[in-house]
């Protein structure tokens, strides 16, 4: 049996949300896409990976793949307008399997968690301060004041498609396991501790642990759009 939440929030310091989500277990499918791009295009490309993801999730279509064409639709659409600005957005998805097996596939720096007595990234961040942590030039601590720590390095609808790395993972989701999907609106502003607290406390719903950790990015600072969505299985 599957419990979910799931929320979006503008922010306090923005006019638009840029973020999507989509959320269903009918389909199996759970997913937060953050847009980037200027003006309202950010939320086209968002818009264009969701809607993408379940169409060809709806077909059968595999999730890798499936992320692969919602960035040629970006890509196709974006080449169609007339401004300049580039168009991108990343994505972070969980599909379920009827066997209880998951897969999860992301491509930017929105982040999946699995919670199983403890919380663990399992997504790792394409992103340049990512990069300067592997090669030991700083720490994970560094990393959340870094000033190039909002660049991306792999994104939907702007990378060279010949260049695009959608990273995958496969797990079996157990009963008292949870996955966490979020935008870094949520992990900009509150650390993995804090999020642990809040996913574990099994007493609450999947939604009221969700608008809890929506309220506590807003309390840190509120920066940026925050989405989150959590999946839990009884």
């Amino acid at each position: 049996m599957i419990e979910f939440g799931h929320s979006t929030h503008v922010g306090l310091r923005r006019e638009h949300n840029e973020d999507t989500y989509y959320a269903d277990a009918d389909l199996g499918l759970w997913l937060v896409a953050d847009g980037m791009g200027g003006h309202e295009h950010g939320e086209v490309a968002s818009a264009l990976a969701r809607d993408t993801l379940v169409r060809e999730v709806s077909k059968g279509t595999e999730l890798v793949r499936a992320i692969q064409i919602a960035d040629e639709e970006i890509i196709r659409h974006s080449t169609r307008r007339s401004e300049a600005l580039p168009m991108g957005t990343t994505i972070a998805a969980m599909r379920l399997s009827k066997d209880g097996g998951f897969e999860v596939a992301w491509v930017g720096d929105s982040r999946i968690y699995v919670w199983n007595d403890g919380l663990k990234q399992l997504s790792q961040d394409h992103s340049y301060v990512q990069e300067l942590i592997d090669q030991g030039a700083i720490t994970s601590e560094q990393a959340r004041n870094h000033p190039h720590r909002n660049v991306v390095t792999q994104a939907l609808g702007v990378t060279d498609p010949q260049s695009l790395r959608v990273a995958s993972m496969r797990g079996e989701l157990n009963p008292g396991m949870q996955l966490l999907i979020c935008s870094d609106g949520l992990t900009e502003e509150v650390k993995d501790s804090a999020i642990a607290a809040i996913v574990g406390r099994t007493e609450l719903s999947a939604q009221e642990c969700v608008d809890h950790l929506v309220l506590a990015a807003l309390e840190g600072g509120g920066s940026d759009n925050v989405t989150v969505i959590l999946v839990r299985a009884r």
